[in-house]
C-alpha cells in the first residue's frame, strides 16, 4: 500500500511542475506586457527551428492555458503511473517528433501550445491499451475524450487560428510510441482480477458438467 502512494505521488510531481512551468510563462506575459509568441514555431524558417523546443511552452492565452492544463495534469499521471518505464521515452518523443513535422509540413504561421502533447498522450494510452489489453489506460484516455469531446476533431483542417498539424503528428506520434513501448511496463494483475478469472473458470466447469448431465 505504501508502495503504491509513493508511486502516484512520484506520479504527480512531474506533471505539476510542468504546468506550473507552463503558468510561470504566461504569467511572466502578462507581468512584463510582453509577448513570448514569437518563440512559437515557424515552419520551414530558421528563426521557427527553436520553435521545436519553444512552442510547447507557449500559449496565446489564459483561456487557451486553462483548457490544457486540466488534460496535461490527468494524462500525464496515467503515463507515469501506468507505465512509468517509458514515460520520460514518451514524453521526450510526443514533445520533439510533432514539433519537426509541423516544421517541415505546417502552414506557415506560429504554432503554439501543448495540445499536440495532450493528443499524443491520449493517443499513446489508448492504443496501449488496446495493445496491452490494459483498460485501464483505455478508460482513462477515453474519460479525457468525454471531457473535451472536440479533441476528436481536432486533428481535421477547421478553425485557422488551431495548429491541427501539431494535434495530429501528436496523436500520430502517440500511436508510433504505443507500438515501439508495447514491451515495456507489462501489464500489472490485480489480485481481484485474478480472482475473477478464476470464478469465470468455477463457472465455465459448472455449466460444462450440467450439459454433460443433460
Amino acid at each position: 500500500m505504501m508502495d503504491e502512494k509513493r508511486k502516484l505521488l512520484s506520479s504527480i510531481l512531474f506533471p505539476v511542475c510542468f504546468i506550473i512551468l507552463l503558468w510561470v510563462i504566461k504569467t511572466s506575459e502578462l507581468i512584463l506586457s510582453v509577448s513570448f509568441s514569437h518563440f512559437g514555431l515557424l515552419p520551414r524558417k530558421l528563426s521557427g527551428l527553436t520553435g521545436i523546443i519553444t512552442a510547447p511552452l507557449i500559449h496565446s492565452n489564459f483561456s487557451h492555458l486553462f483548457s490544457n492544463t486540466f488534460p496535461l495534469l490527468l494524462l500525464g499521471i496515467g503515463i507515469l503511473y501506468f507505465y512509468p518505464k517509458s514515460a520520460f521515452k514518451v514524453f521526450s518523443y510526443v514533445y520533439i517528433i510533432p514539433g519537426i513535422f509541423v516544421w517541415l509540413l505546417g502552414r506557415p504561421a506560429y504554432h503554439l501550445g501543448a495540445s499536440g502533447l495532450i493528443y499524443g498522450f491520449v493517443s499513446f494510452l489508448f492504443f496501449s491499451g488496446i495493445i496491452r489489453r490494459d483498460t485501464r489506460s483505455i478508460a482513462l484516455a477515453l474519460i479525457v475524450t468525454f471531457l473535451y469531446g472536440s479533441i476528436i476533431w481536432g486533428v481535421i483542417p477547421q478553425d485557422s487560428g488551431i495548429s491541427w498539424e501539431y494535434h495530429l503528428f501528436g496523436a500520430l506520434t502517440g500511436i508510433v510510441c504505443a507500438i515501439f513501448f508495447r514491451k515495456s511496463d507489462p501489464y500489472k494483475r490485480y489480485e481481484w482480477e485474478d480472482e475473477e478469472d478464476v470464478e469465470d473458470g468455477k463457472n465455465l466447469e459448472i455449466s460444462h458438467d450440467r450439459d454433460v448431465e443433460i
